[in-house]
């Protein structure tokens, strides 16, 4: 990961910096949908700002930006979304720049507490290479990570939350226990309420930060936050890498939780594909 933000993530991550001078390359990359030329299959070398384009946010509208929550997961093809425990296994140096593009183009990383304690989440960082965008985006340097937790069991003396280059959120109930909303605050994390008991109420989460001014949010999870907020309905698009690998055993889903009444229907928006790997890109489908 570009980011350094997962450390288990960190042999990808180097990989990936191996194979960029100056421009980060992508060799063999090829878009499968949308075409839009008769050469768009055919595959070249994709740079950051292609892969920004590629999954750039929705564009706003007259009243100005419309909150737009996306996930970023990866998954074996048999669904397993970790091997081991983490997903670095089943990931690659490509899917690692799109994570670390997709990051660079939000305004908070949404994740849940269990995530951060499992794979020690660190702030995001500036990177010289979105300053430009980020700046005609009207955003700051970084994203926010934003930690969903009702019981605010975080070691609050982490990077993340005593030296983030942007205050860390952390997004709780209202009845959460006040000792550990001090402790948090007195790390320098800003304290968000999202719910009426102790506990984030999943549909409460992308108003609370629109709130704030942050519409381009991002969520990698785990698998049960993004189930609660897919069965909340507030999932605008969906990020997913298919790996081509087969893992069996009992790994855990991308989405987690009780399952849904009925299932939401996405579009395709994007889909690319390198070396068997398919990094596609689905939006929901509105009025259905």
């Amino acid at each position: 990961m570009e980011d350094d933000t997962v450390p288990h993530r960190t042999a990808a991550a180097n990989a990936a910096r191996r194979g960029r001078a100056g421009r980060a390359r992508l060799p063999g990359m090829r878009r499968l949908f949308p075409v839009t030329d008769k050469t768009a299959t055919e595959p070249r070398e994709w740079g950051l700002d292609d892969i920004a384009e590629a999954y750039a946010y929705p564009r706003p509208g007259p009243g100005g930006p419309a909150p737009w929550l996306r996930a970023n997961m990866v998954s074996t093809l048999d669904g397993a979304a970790q091997h081991d425990g983490r997903s670095q296994p089943i990931s690659n140096a490509t899917d690692m720049r799109i994570f670390g593009t997709l990051r660079a183009l939000a305004d908070v990383v949404l994740v849940g507490a269990e995530t951060v304690r499992q794979e020690g989440y660190r702030p995001a960082r500036a990177r010289a290479e979105f300053a430009r965008r980020r700046e005609a985006a009207g955003q700051g340097p970084a994203p926010a990570i934003a930690v969903v937790s009702a019981s605010l069991d975080l070691d609050f003396s982490l990077p993340l939350f005593t030296s983030p280059l942007v205050p860390t959120l952390v997004l709780t109930g209202a009845a959460a226990a006040p000792d550990r909303v001090a402790a948090a605050e007195k790390a320098g994390a800003r304290v968000v309420v999202a719910g009426d008991g102790t506990g984030v109420e999943p549909h409460r989460v992308v108003p609370a930060l629109a709130g704030l001014g942050h519409t381009r949010l991002l969520t990698e999870g785990g698998p049960r936050l993004l189930g609660q907020l897919v069965a909340a309905g507030v999932l605008d698009e969906l990020c997913v890498t298919l790996s081509p690998l087969l893992t069996a055993g009992d790994a855990q889903r991308i989405a987690g939780g009780p399952a849904i009444a009925v299932p939401q229907r996405y579009a395709l928006a994007s889909l690319l594909e390198e070396d068997g790997f398919l990094y596609g890109s689905y939006r929901r489908e509105r009025g259905d």
